[in-house]
């Protein structure tokens, strides 16, 4: 008996509460009906509920959510929450500029636990200073620490070669470019080195300085690096403005590769030129390959199927 006095209490207590959320929403502010079971079922207390219900404890949730936001008292109770409000704010408006719609949904849904998951997976995931135009390989800090014990004991040459490309995959390129110039200095004939430190060039707008070194790389191998060097100097050309020499090198690098880097900025130079009998194909194979593509090459190469995307679109 006591036990059940003690459930009964709690029911008619949830029941109060309930009535009370309804009436602070303008529902109907008829008591709620208590109703034991039928004997034999388990005693609990069934609530007839109004349907709106759901509404008015969302309702009643922001409305104390706004009525806290707007609280300096409370903003001074809680530092911590101006620092979280910021952070998800920058991750929701970074899902948005990259068209990460469903992320930018868990954002605001999840506030602070979803923008923290979409920090570390989608944020950090690719450098946006070479976003689209990675090196061949990874990165990793270990390898980092290693390659400067290495430089700083043996100083070869492949070394500071080495940890240029991991500074280029990380975006700092004014490291990467003072690693590269450092193992030309121990060796002034490796291809890779010159390569690597044209793109890095390119990606800092200075492609003047870059075209000897990619011209030089494609002239003694136009292979290299499996298309990527080609594809370096061709976007040199365009930078500098020869569009005719950057669209020949394209269709070498499309001859050989199904890279979506090239076929699509081979379709914006037929686009430019209004062929799109040209374009169409380029654009429609990326996006069909993309279908079918493992998940590190898609998210690899995202930037260039978006502007696929975009420019099928505008193709019709």
């Amino acid at each position: 008996m006591p036990s059940q006095s003690a459930d009964r209490g709690e029911e008619w207590a949830l029941a109060s509460v309930v009535s009370k959320v309804r009436a602070s929403a303008g529902e109907d502010r008829r008591p709620f009906v208590a109703r034991p079971k039928c004997a034999g079922e388990n005693s609990l207390v069934q609530l007839e509920l109004s349907p709106a219900l759901p509404i008015a404890i969302l309702d009643s949730m922001l409305a104390s959510l706004i009525t806290n936001l707007v609280s300096f008292d409370y903003w001074l109770s809680n530092p911590w929450w101006p620092l979280l409000s910021i952070f998800w704010l920058w991750m929701l408006i970074d899902a948005i500029r990259r068209r990460e719609w469903l992320w930018a949904v868990f954002i605001f849904i999840g506030l602070g636990f979803s923008a923290v998951f979409y920090y570390f997976a989608v944020y950090r995931a690719a450098p946006s200073a070479t976003r689209g135009f990675e090196l061949p390989g990874a990165f990793d800090r270990r390898r980092i620490q290693e390659l400067e014990a290495q430089i700083h004991y043996l100083d070869k040459a492949h070394h500071h070669s080495q940890l240029g490309d991991l500074y280029f995959q990380q975006g700092k390129l004014p490291k990467a470019e003072a690693c590269y110039r450092a193992a030309l200095e121990r060796d002034a004939e490796e291809i890779d080195t010159r390569a690597h430190l044209g793109q890095c060039l390119l990606r800092q707008k200075r492609p003047a300085e870059a075209r000897p070194l990619l011209e030089g790389v494609v002239a003694q191998n136009p292979k290299h690096d499996y298309g990527y060097s080609q594809m370096a100097l061709a976007e040199t050309l365009i930078a500098l403005g020869e569009i005719d020499a950057a669209l020949n090198l394209w269709k070498q690098v499309t001859e050989n590769h199904s890279y979506p880097r090239a076929k699509v900025q081979l379709a914006e130079l037929y686009l430019a030129r209004n062929q799109r009998e040209l374009a169409a194909p380029e654009l429609k194979e990326v996006l069909a390959d993309d279908e079918h593509g493992p998940a590190y090459q898609r998210k690899r190469d995202r930037v260039w199927i978006r502007r696929a995307k975009s420019l099928m679109r505008k193709i019709g």
